[in-house]
């Protein structure tokens, strides 16, 4: 059998029925369009390639439970589904950490620290100052004005991953610099 020369509704017949050699074509036929797919979406080459694997690892351990009408479609879908997964997981594990930054700055001040708001606050301010124009806005509209991702994106025209890296930036600078309102305990 020349698995090469069987249209993708054939393949997928012999890849319910386990052949391998089935898989094997799937996987050269389709490998750089999913690829591609995932990389322009993620930025990332080897975020790509790991959502790419999942994609294929899940066809054929899912082989015999899963109909797939169209091949190209299935797997298009598949790995779009994939990066969405990703790119959630990313946002969350972000605004974890921001959550983790502020809980530590707010844990490291005690009751008497908080009478020196108006100084961290001009601190805050000073800081923000520092950082570059597109980054303090973004972050004073992220945290400030409690816009989502999204908003922020549309609002200054930049895409999403831009406002995110904008944000992560800012948390890191403002971490950085605001050390000595920061207790040893």
């Amino acid at each position: 059998m020349n698995v090469k020369q069987l249209d993708d509704e054939r393949l997928v017949g012999f890849l319910r029925e386990g052949k391998i050699s089935a898989f094997e074509e799937i996987y050269r036929r389709y490998w750089y369009k999913l690829f591609g797919i995932a990389y322009h979406q993620t930025g990332v080459r080897e975020e790509a390639e790991e959502l790419v694997q999942e994609v294929f690892l899940t066809v054929w351990n899912r082989r015999t439970e899963v109909v797939i009408r169209h091949l190209d479609l299935y797997l298009t879908i598949a790995i779009k589904n994939q990066v969405y997964d990703y790119i959630k997981s990313q946002i969350s594990y972000r605004k974890y950490q921001e959550y983790l930054i502020f809980q530590e700055i707010h844990q490291h001040y005690a009751t008497d620290e908080i009478v020196n708001f108006s100084e961290l606050s001009a601190a805050v301010e000073n800081v923000l100052s520092r950082l570059p124009e597109k980054s303090a806005e973004v972050f004073k509209r992220s945290r400030f004005e409690n816009q989502s991702v999204r908003e922020i994106a549309l609002g200054l025209n930049l895409s999403e991953k831009a406002v995110e890296y904008h944000i992560t930036k800012s948390l890191k600078f403002l971490k950085e610099n605001l050390k000595p309102f920061q207790s040893d305990n």
